[in-house]
C-alpha cells in the first residue's frame, strides 16, 4: 500500500526531531563516528511518484523567486560536509579522483560496465521521435541490453556525440552518477524496426513506425566516407524513473532527501566543472532520480545526464557565442544596450573561434571562471562558497594533461588538429580556474600527522601561484562538550608547511593557520584543524573562514 505524503512529510519531521533532542544531549561538536565517510541516505522508501520538471517553470522561478536576495542574510555553509568539509558518499555522490588516483584505464571506461565490442546488432528499434533536428531510437542490441540512440546534426559529424561522451567521462570521474554512453559506428542495415514500435510525431501524436520512417530519418543525419553513422549509444540507467530534480529545496516524497539541493556541496561545486567543460545545460531537465530496488526497500538514486550541450556542443548545432556567457535573459546588458541606441556591446559576441565543425564554439582565452553562467540562473550555483570552490578546485587539480588527452581520446574525433586543439583548450581552462579560485581563500590542503608534527601542501605554491609563504599559528585546548577553545601558546610563524603538535594530555586539540603571502590577502583568512585523542592524535575536523561556528 502506497504511503500518503503526509505520513511521509511526519515521519521526516519525527526523524529531524529526534536528531534535535539527540544534539542538545549529545551537546558535542564531534561526535564518536566522524569524519563520516558515507552519508546513510540509502533507507528505504515506498516508490515515489514519477514527476515530470517544466523547463519554463524551472526557468521563471529560478530567474526570478528562487536567487539569493541582497538584503538576506549571508549564504551559509553548505550542509551536507563531514567534519573535515568533504562530501561522503551517498547517492548523490561518489568520490573517485578527489579521493584516490585513478587509472588512464578507468578514466577511459567511465561508467561503462562494457566494451563497444560487446554492443552488436541487430538494433531493434522499440520507439523513435522523429521531431527535431536531431532524432533519437530506443532500441535494444542483440543481447537484450536497451539503449537510446542519439545522432549528430547534418551538418556537424561528431559534434553532440563525442561531446557527450567525452563529458560523461569526466563528470564520472568527478564523483557524479551517470549513464553508461558508448560510441558505436552503425549501418542502415544494422536497424531493424520492432513490431510494436511507434514513431513520435509530435504533439502526443504517435503510429506505427514503418520502413520509409526509419530511412527518412538516417537521411538526415551526418554518414561517414565509408557509409557507416556515428551514434552514441545511452544504456538505459537500471531502475525505475520517477523524474529529475532540482537545484534547491528538498523531495517531499523521499525521506532520504533532507538537505536542500541549494545547500548541497556536490551541486554548488558542480558550477566549477560546467564552466571547465561549459555544461551550460547544466539544469534539471537533465537530470535524473531513479529509484533503485524494489518497492518499498529501495531508494532515490540522482543522476546528471544528456551531454550533448557541452564543449563546444549545442547539442543540435555548436555554440552560440552566448553560452556560458550571460543568462538566456539578462536585463544588465539589455538596459545598455537599449540605452546607447546599440553603440555598446557585450564583448563575447566579437570572440573569434577556430573553425572546428566537430567541436564547435569552445575557447580559452576569454574563459574567466568567475564569469561563467548557464543557460539561466542556478540556485545551487549561485550560493557557492569559495570553501565550495575550493573543494571542486582540488578535483580538477588532479586531472594532468595526460589524462585530459586520454579522455578526449574517447571521442574518436576524426580531425587531429581539432583533437589537439580541444585537449589544448581544456587544459587551459583547467589552469584558470585552478589560479582563480586558489587566489580566493586560503589554499591549505591535504593535512596530515606524522612523528607528532601536523603537515600539509600549500596548493597555490604548488600551482605556481606564489613561489613561498609564511604560516601563523596558533594551539588551543579544545573542549568538544562546550564548543570552546583556549591558547596553549602565544602565535608563531613557521616558513615551512609543517607545525609541532604540542604536548597535551586532554582529548582535542585546534590549531588556527593563517597563510602569509603579501599578494594574496585571501589566503590570510584563517583555518581550523581538529585533532582527537584515540591512541594516538587523528585529524577529527577541519574548518576554513565562512564555515565557522558562532
Amino acid at each position: 500500500m502506497r504511503i500518503s505524503r503526509q505520513k511521509i512529510i511526519l515521519g521526516t519531521i519525527i526523524a529531524w526531531l529526534i536528531w534535535a533532542v539527540m544534539t542538545v544531549v549529545t551537546a558535542e561538536k564531534f561526535l564518536p563516528d566522524d569524519p563520516i565517510k558515507v552519508d546513510p541516505d540509502h533507507q528505504p522508501i515506498e516508490m515515489p511518484t514519477e514527476r515530470e520538471i517544466s523547463q519554463i517553470a524551472d526557468f521563471i522561478l529560478n530567474t526570478f523567486v528562487t536567487r539569493p536576495k541582497p538584503d538576506e542574510d549571508p549564504i551559509p555553509a553548505a550542509k551536507n560536509v563531514n567534519t573535515l568539509g568533504e562530501v561522503p558518499n551517498s547517492s548523490w555522490f561518489t568520490n573517485r579522483i578527489g579521493h584516490r588516483p585513478m587509472t588512464l584505464e578507468e578514466l577511459r571506461k567511465g561508467p561503462n560496465q562494457l566494451q563497444e565490442s560487446e554492443i552488436s546488432a541487430p538494433f531493434t528499434i522499440t520507439s523513435a521521435k522523429s521531431e527535431g533536428i536531431t532524432p533519437g531510437f530506443f532500441v535494444r542490441d542483440a543481447g537484450g541490453i536497451r539503449y537510446l540512440f542519439k545522432f549528430d546534426p547534418k551538418d556537424y559529424p561528431q559534434l553532440a556525440t563525442s561531446a557527450e561522451v567525452i563529458s560523461t567521462k569526466f563528470f564520472y570521474a568527478f564523483g557524479y552518477h551517470v549513464p553508461e554512453n558508448y560510441l558505436l559506428k552503425v549501418k542502415e542495415s544494422d536497424f531493424l524496426i520492432g513490431s510494436d514500435a511507434r514513431i513520435d510525431l509530435g504533439g502526443g501524436e504517435t503510429r506505427p513506425m514503418v520502413s520509409s520512417d526509419l530511412r527518412a530519418i538516417l537521411d538526415r543525419v551526418p554518414r561517414n566516407p565509408n557509409g557507416t553513422i556515428q551514434v552514441l549509444a545511452s544504456r538505459l540507467i537500471s531502475g525505475r524513473p520517477v523524474g529529475g530534480f532540482k537545484y534547491y529545496g528538498t523531495r517531499s516524497d523521499d525521506a532520504n532527501d533532507i538537505i536542500p539541493h541549494e545547500h548541497r556541496r556536490e551541486l554548488r561545486g558542480l558550477r566549477v566543472f560546467s564552466s571547465w567543460l561549459n555544461h551550460d545545460d547544466s539544469r534539471s531537465v537533465n537530470t535524473l532520480d531513479v529509484y533503485v530496488g524494489d518497492s518499498p526497500q529501495g531508494f532515490i538514486r540522482h543522476y546528471l545526464i544528456d551531454f550533448g550541450s557541452t564543449l563546444g556542443s549545442g547539442s543540435v548545432k555548436p555554440q552560440t557565442k552566448r553560452a556560458g556567457n550571460e543568462y538566456m535573459l539578462e536585463w544588465s546588458p539589455i538596459f545598455k544596450a537599449a540605452a546607447t541606441f546599440g553603440i555598446w556591446d557585450r564583448k563575447w559576441r566579437s570572440i573569434e573561434y577556430p573553425y572546428f565543425p566537430q567541436i564547435g564554439r569552445f575557447e580559452a582565452k576569454h574563459f574567466h571562471p568567475q564569469h561563467w553562467k548557464p543557460e539561466y540562473p542556478n540556485p545551487a550555483f549561485e550560493r557557492m562558497l569559495p570553501a565550495d570552490a575550493l573543494w571542486a578546485t582540488r578535483i580538477v587539480m588532479q586531472f594532468t594533461d595526460e589524462m585530459i588527452r586520454e579522455i578526449v581520446e574517447v571521442g574518436e574525433l576524426e580531425h587531429r588538429a581539432a583533437e589537439t586543439y580541444l585537449v589544448e583548450t581544456l587544459i587551459r581552462r583547467r589552469d584558470k580556474i585552478i589560479q582563480y579560485y586558489l587566489s580566493k581563500t586560503n589554499p591549505l590542503i591535504d593535512f596530515r600527522l606524522d612523528s607528532g608534527r601536523l603537515q600539509f601542501s600549500n596548493a597555490g605554491i604548488k600551482e605556481g601561484l606564489a613561489r613561498r609563504a609564511s604560516y601563523r599559528y596558533q594551539w588551543h585546548a579544545f573542549d568538544n562538550e562546550q564548543e570552546s577553545s583556549s591558547p596553549l601558546s602565544g602565535v608563531e610563524v613557521t616558513e615551512r608547511p609543517v607545525v609541532k603538535v604540542p604536548e597535551y594530555d586532554g582529548p582535542f586539540l585546534m590549531v588556527q593557520i593563517e597563510t602569509l603571502n603579501e599578494s594574496y590577502s585571501a589566503w590570510q583568512e584563517p583555518i581550523r584543524v581538529f585533532l582527537r585523542r584515540s591512541g594516538s592524535w587523528e585529524i577529527v575536523g577541519i574548518e576554513r573562514s565562512g564555515e565557522f561556528e558562532q
